[in-house]
């Protein structure tokens, strides 16, 4: 069961819906704060340690990048801990690390089984064009899952989600987290109001396996692993961009296809395979946690 608080700042009283959004707005600052700066700072210090010039405008080697990745996102779990603890005074069971293992290993599972239906029903149709290609990186690809895992995650499941199910109950809570990771993404490169639907509609996945688990890691394995297959292994772009890419396989819009079909510069999550396949997952994902009584939270 979800432990959304209700002591320190989320005390019940007068104007606790405010102060839960005041609180979700400070946590969220201060997640991407943290992670920033954790991660630029142990960057530069592995390549001060290592002789090179950073001055230069030469690129870090991608091992450092990913190491600077690991440890922004262990800085950033630790600030929200400390930061749970002494705002809201109460323990933090959504980062119980007993489970941890097997909730991200089952999110992974799913994150990468989903995505690979989607690609194989645009490969079936022949809406998209896949090739073998020579396989040139993983750490870089490595690096940009985890960080969207990590961070992305925490932010919509741990800080939003939560808080906004504290504020003002747990559906406007969904409707609110799905709505907002949806139009954040229009800022994308190639992304449309049906880019931001198709991602409106998985949302459920994440927030189901939160809900189911009462923690934050199945939902960063799957989201990693969603985000690592889509680009690495079948290497389309994700959402928009190509920064996780370098795999074994390169993935194109068929030629005279409809991007609403093929995903077009969006990427596969953009189509109509990914709309109705990421719906019926939330769907299912969601039904669970209702037959369960998982939309009923538990307040410390």
């Amino acid at each position: 069961m979800v432990v959304i608080g209700s002591a320190g700042i989320l005390t019940p009283g007068r104007l606790r819906w405010l102060r839960a959004l005041l609180w979700l707005a400070a946590l969220t600052v201060m997640i991407v704060v943290v992670y920033n700066a954790v991660a630029k700072a142990s960057l530069w210090l592995m390549t001060l340690a290592a002789g090179s010039a950073i001055a230069s405008g030469a690129a870090q080697p991608a091992p450092y990048r990913l190491l600077a990745a690991v440890t922004g996102s262990i800085a950033l779990v630790a600030a929200y801990w400390l930061a749970v603890r002494l705002g809201e005074r109460r323990r933090v069971p959504e980062l119980g690390l007993q489970k941890a293992p097997v909730d991200i290993v089952l999110g992974a599972t799913l994150g990468a089984a989903l995505m690979s239906v989607i690609v194989g029903t645009l490969g079936v149709f022949g809406w998209v064009a896949i090739h073998a290609v020579p396989i040139s990186g993983v750490a870089l690809a490595a690096r940009d899952s985890i960080r969207s895992g990590v961070l992305e995650e925490l932010v919509l499941r741990l800080v939003i989600f939560r808080l906004l199910w504290r504020a003002v109950g747990v559906w406007p809570a969904i409707a609110g987290a799905a709505l907002l990771f949806g139009v954040l993404h229009l800022a994308n490169p190639d992304s449309s109001l049906f880019a931001a639907a198709c991602l409106i509609a998985g949302e459920g996945i994440g927030i189901g396996l939160y809900l189911l688990t009462g923690r934050i890691w199945a939902p960063i394995g799957m989201h990693a692993a969603w985000n690592f297959t889509q680009g690495w292994i079948f290497g389309a772009v994700v959402s928009g961009t190509s920064e996780i890419s370098g795999g074994p396989l390169s993935l194109r819009p068929a030629a005279d296809v409809s991007q609403m079909l093929s995903g077009g510069g969006f990427g596969p999550e953009a189509s109509w395979a990914a709309l109705i396949i990421s719906f019926a997952a939330s769907a299912v994902l969601l039904a669970a946690a209702w037959r369960r009584g998982c939309f009923k939270a538990a307040d410390a």
